[in-house]
């Protein structure tokens, strides 16, 4: 396995930026202020970055100088699974997205759990984001093994509010080289675009069975705001057919990105095993 530490600073390097342990009340309020230009209407409180730190649930952060431009924060959790790190926020600031920083802070957070003897990450994250998804799925190698409607009920904040707060929960095998799984089966079509209906999403009748395919829009918080019912019917269709996967027995393996869509499959046609 390559060094995980390694791994964090060449991505970090590549994204332009540094990365450094959050421990103080002052990272608190460079923390509040990424925050506050990614989700609006939400803080964190400033006594609870220390704690963490001095709790060894160190957040981390990536700076350009002294700018902190994105963070990752956490802390150690127990499930039915057992120990793993759970990773409660990630977020860089709008004009730093879509460049690696996301992925550095992740591999960050990877190389500080397994120097603790931590081999798990989960977290849970809006299925309907498909960058999300694809940063999840299609670059760390994340296994969807759960699915919940209005996981945290309603929402305040800018991103949220209004909407339902469906979740996937994911785990991340940290013993595994970061990097999507492959499916060995050619999926069915669960969710999809209607065929010359415009945007709205067409569901199949047909049981999940080896592995499966749910379409999401490319972007759907613009979807969402143009069209609220289409959002909505959009939403529905996809939380039906998370819920049908995983009751199949089947786990979200990878993330096409050409079809903006999820692929899930059993267990012994994911490539390397889960």
């Amino acid at each position: 396995m390559t060094d995980p530490w390694t791994l964090a600073n060449d991505k970090a390097r590549r994204a332009k930026v540094t990365l450094a342990p959050l421990t103080t009340v002052e990272d608190a309020d460079l923390l509040n202020e990424v925050i506050g230009v990614t989700w609006g209407g939400q803080h964190l409180d400033r006594e609870v970055v220390r704690a963490l730190a001095i709790s060894g649930n160190t957040s981390w952060g990536a700076f350009d100088g002294e700018r902190l431009i994105g963070f990752v924060l956490g802390w150690a959790g127990v499930d039915d699974d057992g120990l793993h790190v759970h990773s409660h926020m990630l977020a860089s600031i709008p004009d730093r997205r879509h460049a690696g920083v996301g992925e550095a802070l992740k591999l960050a957070q990877r190389a500080h759990a397994l120097d603790q003897g931590i081999d798990v990450v989960r977290w849970t994250f809006d299925p309907m984001v498909a960058r999300n998804a694809w940063l999840n799925l299609g670059k760390l190698g994340v296994v969807v093994d759960r699915f919940a409607r209005s996981f945290y009920g309603d929402m305040s904040d800018a991103i949220n509010q209004g909407e339902r707060s469906d979740r996937v929960t994911v785990a991340w095998n940290l013993r595994r080289e970061p990097g999507p799984y492959v499916v060995a089966a050619d999926p069915i079509d669960l969710v999809m675009r209607s065929p010359g209906a415009g945007p709205q999403p067409a569901v199949a009748d047909a049981a999940p069975t080896t592995a499966a395919r749910i379409e999401v829009p490319a972007e759907y918080h613009d979807l969402r705001v143009a069209d609220p019912e289409l959002g909505a019917a959009w939403r529905d269709a996809v939380a039906g057919a998370l819920e049908r996967c995983l009751d199949a027995g089947m786990r979200g393996a990878a993330f096409d990105r050409a079809r903006s869509a999820y692929v899930f499959a059993t267990p012994e046609v994911i490539e390397g095993g889960l």
